[in-house]
């Protein structure tokens, strides 16, 4: 990608008033159009949201929206409306064993809540915090129960794949069990024995660390700084690593873009969520030190490999091994093509990632080389996401961040009429990360407060 130097949070004020108004009538036109008898709404064809029924992780992110929408505009009846919908339907997520979604669903809704609550965006009583520190709680501990461990001695969240399968996503997901411990939370094993959530979200962060990013340090032949690998298997009869593979990625051996982007956001916000911990209370899992290390090398590394393979206006193609992309010649050269005749784009993937970017600059601070680097290649990514062709301003439309691509492998994404590739739909994690997004530069513009997902602790 070209990286725009000159670019400031401030310079994109005039756009994100117009990305809000938008916002606030997709939200609109989904609660007035969509069913929600037929499942979680996750992605549009024909700019209509339908659904997928293979797990129901997006749920979170539809009233997730809305308190974010509130909380960037101040508008009550998006609050009222992501409070009735999270009381009424998000219960099952909260005590799901089948998945490894927790971070997703319930910090998007209960922790958005929690943390608009702690911030004093308006009254609430001591029931409605301890009705969402009941629902974080019991996310983080049932999440940490899906626990597989390695051969080394450490362990991982397992996917809904099953015990043998490390998701580079999950990265994300792990939040919901650091929230959970703050809040005095503890799973609770066989005989009553204590199982800290902490240290299984620190085992689980080197785990992600150690298999699924590459460092080019000769793992394999397809070794290279910053590349990720969507699945890990491992032998659960003994813990041993066995191979890299890919669920919605191209292989095990080429990067999944949008799983690129969970593990650049996730280490970002991990690093910031380490430095409110002490010293000594992380001393019993290895020392500060080292799991800062760890997650600042994953975090660079991804990052780099983001600026180095995607298009100029940095947003990126859906795989950065996918089988046709020699056929757009120096694609990285160019502004991102969605209408192209080969190979799709995920917005997707620059939204989450371009947040990374941003954390992971200002954690480095904005007045050293490297952090200045990845703080305006953030900026670049977000400001192509908020023109066209990225933005949805399509008043029947009812997806917000256009160009999001699901399963390619799977062919779930929709082609439209008279083009050669899936292109001009949206998904409920891209319209929810975009929102997260520019509510997290909206805060910085206004030097509000500093927007984490454990903001809800204060």
């Amino acid at each position: 990608m070209k990286i725009d130097a000159t670019l400031t949070p401030a310079s994109l004020t005039k756009s994100l008033d117009r990305f809000w108004e938008l916002s606030g009538a997709k939200i609109d036109l989904v609660e007035r159009e969509y069913d929600l008898s037929q499942g979680s709404p996750v992605f549009t064809v024909n700019g209509k949201y339908s659904t997928r029924g293979w797990t129901e992780w997006t749920e979170g992110f539809v009233y997730g929206s809305a308190f974010l929408q509130y909380d960037a505009k101040g508008e009550q009846r998006f609050l009222d409306l992501a409070k009735r919908h999270t009381v009424e339907r998000m219960a099952s997520h909260v005590s799901h064993i089948g998945v490894h979604d927790h971070g997703f669903n319930n910090l998007s809704c209960y922790g958005n809540w929690l943390r608009l609550i702690r911030e004093g965006r308006f009254s609430a009583a001591q029931s409605e915090v301890d009705f969402c520190e009941l629902a974080l709680k019991v996310s983080g501990a049932v999440q940490a129960s899906r626990w597989s461990e390695t051969y080394e001695g450490g362990g991982y969240i397992y996917s809904f794949n099953g015990p043998q399968s490390l998701f580079v996503d999950t990265i994300r997901s792990c939040r919901i069990l650091m929230v959970a411990h703050v809040l005095g939370h503890t799973l609770m094993g066989e005989n009553d024995s204590p199982i800290s959530l902490l240290d299984r979200a620190l085992q689980h962060i080197r785990s992600t660390a150690k298999y699924s990013v590459f460092y080019g340090e000769g793992r394999d032949r397809y070794d290279e700084w910053g590349r990720t690998a969507h699945e890990c298997v491992f032998n659960v009869n003994d813990g041993r690593f066995r191979c890299p593979n890919a669920q919605q990625g191209f292989s095990g051996f080429t990067t999944w873009t949008r799983g690129l982007s969970w593990a650049m956001v996730g280490f970002a916000e991990e690093l910031e969520f380490l430095d409110t911990l002490s010293d000594e209370e992380l001393e019993a899992f290895g020392g500060k030190s080292d799991i800062r290390e760890t997650c600042l090398k994953a975090a660079r590394a991804t990052c780099d490999w983001f600026i180095a393979n995607t298009a100029s206006d940095g947003i990126p193609y859906w795989d950065g091994g996918a089988p046709n992309l020699h056929r757009l010649g120096e694609w990285r050269e160019r502004p991102s093509d969605p209408y192209n005749e080969w190979e799709p784009i995920d917005s997707t993937a620059a939204a989450i990632g371009s947040q990374g970017l941003l954390r992971l600059g200002r954690y480095l601070g904005l007045d050293t080389e490297d952090g200045k680097r990845y703080w305006q290649a953030g900026l670049t990514s977000f400001r192509a996401l908020l023109e066209k062709p990225y933005l949805s301003e399509d008043p029947a439309h009812q997806g917000l961040l256009l160009h999001s691509i699901y399963h390619e492998p799977n062919g779930w994404d929709n082609v439209p009429a008279g083009q050669k590739i899936a292109c001009e739909e949206s998904s409920m994690w891209g319209d929810y990360h975009i929102r997260e997004l520019a509510l997290y530069v909206q805060r910085l513009i206004k030097d509000e407060t500093y927007y984490t997902f454990f903001g809800c602790l204060r």
